[in-house]
């Protein structure tokens, strides 16, 4: 199965969320929380960090609905690819996954 001309924008932009919003995570788990709570550093810098990936994720929630409605997924597959958004590295998981679903 290949990537139709349909799904080709809507992927690509799912991917580029999944990716920003998978950086964003695995930086916050693996430098903002050991940063805050095992150092007891201060500063306003990860209240700042959570608050661009909350935007982020909002929008990756977006563009895996537009992907989502536009491939025709069923309802436990939109929310499994929804909820992958919220789990360090595993939207890196759930994006290749899609790709090769998709033949892309």
């Amino acid at each position: 199965m290949t990537i139709n001309d349909d799904l080709k924008v809507p992927f690509e932009r799912y991917r580029v969320l999944a990716f920003l919003t998978g950086a964003a995570l695995a930086f916050l788990s693996l430098v903002a929380i050991p940063y805050k709570y095992v150092f007891h550093g201060e500063g306003h810098w990860t209240a700042y960090a959570w608050q661009a990936h909350g935007w982020l994720f909002i929008v990756y929630l977006i563009v895996t609905l537009d992907l989502a409605l536009k491939a025709k997924w069923p309802m436990l597959k939109i929310a499994l690819v929804a909820l992958a958004g919220t789990v360090p590295f595993m939207s890196f998981v759930a994006e290749r996954k899609i790709r090769k679903e998709l033949g892309y």
